[in-house]
């Protein structure tokens, strides 16, 4: 009985001898990964998007933390100008001043011009009403001076009395006195018809001056839509689907024309910067085939692509390292998740594998070599 428990304990020994063994061995074996595939590690990387205040101006408002999601449109900061707004009332108050003068000129031209027809017209009419009076007068007249003679012509021969001729000598002289009474008239008539044109011309002129005051206020309303422009831009708004990685102004801040008041990233623009080697780097192209490995998540690879690779080799970045010690140059490899992943931060770490043939990406972290 002895003799088997001993046996027992031997077996034992040696199969955790052999675990021990097996495991060291798992441990100190050098991984490598297919011919087809290379791997590297780094951090995630993005294109970030500053947030500039076109105009200077102090921030009134601002509406973002550091790592807040952000939409298109959003609005991020509200800046605030008394200057601008100075001048947008100025304009506004020229405006105003400029629309009831040129309201009031229209109207008093309009009568004017009004009044001078009807005044041209009037004096017009009466013109002709004298040129016909005139006329009837002269005819009138001519016929009182040939009976004023044939009377006289009578008295002469004693055929009638000296009352008869005074008669035809007055009814002469009234006719002549009203003949003269009508050419007075007719030149008052004609000055009339002057003056009444003469204000009409001047009010057709002064249109003109209308056209010029149209055209004043028109380029005040250009200066007020520049100045509304400008306090429009006071306003920043997200121009992106994204996350705020700093904010860097905050309220009450005077910022000047191009001062960056908050850092924005597109999550679409994420992608892991790794380096390859110069040997590996002649057999890779942009839209290989790749994975993208999280330490959090080591059995969720992200299916991704190369989308760069750069054309210059640069010296080994001391954070990274090689499969070989030989190589002190390498090249940077941008690999790019093909959808957006909430998962992913600027600067988290990650590992990507790239394959050269689109074959034999690795499903979980612990197939890649450390």
């Amino acid at each position: 009985m002895e003799k088997i428990k001993q046996y027992r304990l031997g077996v034992l020994i040696v199969l955790l001898l052999l675990g021990a063994s097996g495991f060291i061995f798992m441990k100190l074996r050098t991984q490598t990964l297919a011919p087809n595939l290379v791997f590297g590690s780094g951090r995630m990387d993005g294109d970030l998007i500053n947030l500039n205040a076109k105009y200077a101006g102090r921030i009134e408002r601002i509406d973002i933390e550091e790592g807040q999601a952000v939409h298109r449109g959003d609005v991020i900061a509200v800046l605030k100008s008394d200057e601008y707004e100075a001048q947008k009332n100025q304009i506004e108050a020229q405006i105003n001043a400029k629309e009831t003068e040129l309201k009031v000129a229209e109207t008093t031209i309009s009568e004017t011009l009004r009044q001078a027809n009807d005044t041209i017209q009037i004096r017009k009419h009466q013109h002709e009403e004298l040129e016909k009076s005139i006329a009837s007068q002269i005819r009138s007249l001519e016929q009182d001076k040939r009976d004023l003679e044939r009377v006289q012509n009578l008295y002469a021969q004693n055929l009638i009395e000296k009352r008869q001729i005074e008669t035809a000598d007055l009814k002469y002289k009234t006719a002549h006195n009203t003949l003269d009474a009508l050419y007075q008239k007719r030149a008052q008539t004609s000055l009339a018809i002057q003056v009444a044109t003469s204000e009409h011309t001047k009010a057709n002129a002064q249109q003109q001056t209308l056209q010029a005051m149209r055209q004043s206020i028109d380029a005040l309303r250009a200066s007020k839509r520049q100045i509304d422009a400008v306090l429009n831009e006071m306003t920043l708004r997200s121009s992106i689907d994204g996350v705020v990685v700093e904010k860097i102004a905050n309220v009450g801040e005077v910022v000047g024309a191009g001062s960056v008041v908050a850092t924005l990233l597109d999550p679409r623009s994420l992608y892991l910067k790794i380096f390859v080697d110069t040997k590996e780097n002649g057999k890779l192209h942009v839209g290989d085939e790749a994975v993208i490995f999280l330490d959090a998540t080591p059995d969720k690879p992200i299916a991704s692509n190369v989308v760069r690779i750069e054309q210059r080799a640069e010296f080994t970045p001391k954070e990274v390292s090689v499969p070989s010690d030989r190589i002190q140059r390498v090249f940077a490899l941008h690999v790019k998740p093909k959808e957006p992943q909430p998962t992913l931060k600027m600067g988290l770490p990650a590992v990507g594998v790239v394959s050269m043939d689109a074959q034999g990406l690795p499903v979980h972290l612990k197939n890649v070599p450390e």
